[in-house]
Formats: structure tokens, C-alpha cells, sequence
């Protein structure tokens, strides 16, 4: 959990340091003031609303006992295995299997899953999956892998403030060369950061956690293997058009073309596979 705190807060600050540098070279001391303002706001933004952000993001909608028994109960007694908070329960409406975990900590903390992986899973598989989001609860993943998708995006944003303060020529190209060089490093900068923030070893965690709260090693394996056949060929536009939400996802949800596959931060699926095989001979 220190780890976890140690890894926010590290990325906290240098999201401001960045933005200060960046701002500093492009509009000097101005520049340099309205970045560190923009970044600490984001900061804190992040912190507090990072997790509603992403669902919002989505478009996911919360369901409750009544609205959707079959998930909110499974997720409710994997909770109770877990002595976890009972999370938000949320619905994604993608044809792509996938699920993710957000919040800042279990008191306040969410699980979603995808319309696609709800059709497509067995009730053992898709206990074994929710597991494993609980899994992120527990370990208090969830905070850094929120917030840094969000600063990566906000990443992005630095990009315009860059081009904005850059100006353009009459030919309407940047006429602040720096401005030019930010762009295009910026993209590249954001996917190394959400690199060195979220470990692939978290994801050997969280799947070895959720074998342990559901009890079944095998079901989130045969889940893993399920999964990756399908969601190769079936797009999530929402995480194409945001590539930095990808490594929130229990699969990584991307196609891998151009910038988005520098924000791959999933161990390859055999291995994951292979690593809860062993956990159920044990």
C-alpha cells in the first residue's frame, strides 16, 4: 500500500515539475505560472474526481439489486469473501469483453464490466474476472492506476497549452519551434509515465488475489483465455480514442496500432494463464 502512495505521489509531482518546465520554456515566467497553476488544479482534480472522469468516460451507468441482480449480487458476496466495502457496480455498454476497477480506495472504490463480457462469460468465469477487480481494491491499485490515466491525458492538454502559447505563422504552422518538439514528445512522455506507474507485476497480483477470492484459479483463467480471443477482434473506440485508460482494463483493450501501443502495460495472457494453472494444482 506504501508503495502504491509512494507512486502517486511521485507522479503528482512531476505531473507540476513537467508542466512548469514546459511552461517556462514556451511563455517564460508567465508561462511557467499558468502551467504550475493547470497542473497543481489537476492534481487535485484527479485525486477527488479521476474516478468519476473515467466512467463518465464510458458512459457507464451504475445499476443496483433491482436493476441488475445477476452482477451487483456476485460482485456482493466476491466483496464479502474479500472484507471489502461493497463497491459501485457499474455497466459499460461495449460489445468488447473487458472490465476495469476505479476509486481512490475500498470505502470508495467501483467495479465495471463491459455489456460484451457479461454475454460472452459463464457465471464461474465471470466471478473469477470480478474477482480479480477486487483484487485491485484490496491491493489499493486502483488510486494510481486512475489518477495516472487521467494525468496522461491531462499530458495531452500541455500539448495545446504548448501550441497556444506557441502561435502560428502565417501559413499557419508553430512558430515556436520548442512548442513543435513538445507536441510531438508529449504523446511518447505520457505512455512512459503510465509504464513506470503501473507495474505488469500488479497484474500477476491482482489475478493471484482474485484466485484466492473466488476460490478458483481455473475460471479466471479460462475467463483470460476467453477474453483474448475475442477482444482482439472486437474495438472499444472509447479506449482507442483514450489510450491511457487501456492498462485500467483486465485485458488490454487496444488494437496496438500507432501511439496507442505504447500504452500496452498487460503481461502477455499465457503467462497469466499459466501462473493461475499452477495455482490450481497447488
Amino acid at each position: 500500500m506504501f508503495g502504491n502512495w509512494l507512486k502517486t505521489s511521485i507522479l503528482m509531482a512531476g505531473i507540476i515539475a513537467l508542466f512548469g518546465v514546459v511552461g517556462g520554456l514556451i511563455g517564460g515566467q508567465q508561462g511557467m505560472l499558468l502551467a504550475l497553476v493547470f497542473g497543481g488544479a489537476m492534481n487535485v482534480f484527479s485525486y477527488w474526481f479521476s474516478d468519476k472522469m473515467v466512467l463518465r468516460m464510458y458512459n457507464a451507468q451504475e445499476v443496483d439489486e433491482a436493476s441488475s441482480p445477476y452482477l451487483y449480487n456476485m460482485v456482493r458476496e466476491l466483496a464479502g469473501r474479500a472484507s471489502l466495502p461493497m463497491p459501485r457496480v457499474y455497466i459499460i455498454h461495449e460489445d468488447q469483453p473487458n472490465a476495469f476497477a476505479t476509486g481512490r480506495n475500498p470505502d470508495n472504490a467501483a467495479v465495471a464490466a463491459t455489456t460484451g463480457i457479461l454475454q460472452m462469460l459463464s457465471a464461474r468465469e465471470l466471478r473469477g474476472v470480478m474477482a480479480h477487480e477486487l483484487a485491485h481494491v484490496q491491493h489499493r491499485d486502483i488510486l494510481i492506476s486512475t489518477i495516472s490515466a487521467t494525468l496522461a491525458g491531462a499530458i495531452s492538454a500541455l500539448a495545446n497549452f504548448a501550441m497556444f502559447f506557441g502561435g502560428r505563422d502565417e501559413e499557419g504552422r508553430p512558430a515556436n519551434p520548442i512548442a513543435s518538439i513538445a507536441v510531438a514528445l508529449l504523446a511518447p512522455l505520457a505512455a512512459s509515465l503510465i509504464q513506470m506507474a503501473i507495474s505488469r507485476a500488479r497484474e500477476f497480483e491482482a489475478d493471484r488475489g482474485g484466485a484466492q477470492i473466488s476460490g478458483d484459479p481455473n475460471a479466471l483463467a479460462d475467463a483470460l483465455l476467453k477474453i483474448d480471443a475475442f477482444a482482439r477482434g472486437i474495438p472499444m473506440p472509447t479506449a482507442e480514442a483514450h489510450p491511457e485508460t487501456g492498462q485500467m482494463m483486465i485485458m488490454n483493450p487496444l488494437s496496438g496500432r500507432g501511439l496507442a501501443g505504447l500504452f500496452s502495460t498487460h503481461p502477455a495472457t499465457e503467462e497469466r494463464v499459466a501462473r493461475l494453472r499452477s495455482l490450481a494444482t497447488r
